[in-house]
């Protein structure tokens, strides 16, 4: 299969991908990461997995806009001494909609630095599917450091890709 009829899908883990590069003193333009993703990868669906919350419609209208396909996972507020934590663990809904859609495309970016998902990206390695993982950080899963050669560490692009 040549790159022309290549399908590149993204999956991206955006809580992961968000929390690494504020770790990090910076904020992630997503216009300018669906850019990126399009001209480097030639993604043609990017899955952003989010958490849902009513009073960040104007968010999700804006990703949708930038071109990203939102799957919501609804939160959790946890509290715990006098905090209250938001939680939208996104990591069954990536694996299952990755799953969905396996037939559909020829590879796949995963974008977090979460070991959670080693066995996704096993998989989809052991069936040549694996096109890159880009990790939010340099601080990212131990786990997924048998997969160096297709990490790409989003700090490295922060030129390109800073709001």
């Amino acid at each position: 299969m040549n790159n022309k009829e290549a399908k590149i899908y993204a999956f991206i883990d955006s809580q992961n991908l968000n929390l690494g590069v504020l770790s990090q003193g910076w904020k992630l333009s997503f216009k300018r990461f669906r850019v990126y993703l399009q001209d480097k990868y030639k993604v043609v669906k990017a899955f952003l997995f989010i958490g849902y919350m009513p009073t960040n419609q104007k968010l999700y209208t804006s990703l949708q806009s930038d071109g990203f396909i939102l799957i919501f996972k609804p939160v959790l507020e946890v509290s715990s001494e006098k905090k209250v934590k938001i939680k939208g663990n996104v990591d069954a809904e990536l694996v299952l909609h990755t799953m969905i859609e396996y037939q559909n495309f020829s590879k796949a970016v995963i974008v977090t630095g979460d070991g959670d998902f080693y066995c996704l990206i096993e998989f989809l390695d052991d069936n040549k599917k694996l096109e890159k993982i880009i990790v939010p950080s340099a601080k990212y899963s131990s786990l997924l450091r048998k997969y160096s050669s297709y990490i790409v560490n989003i700090s490295l692009l922060r030129s390109k890709l800073e709001e």
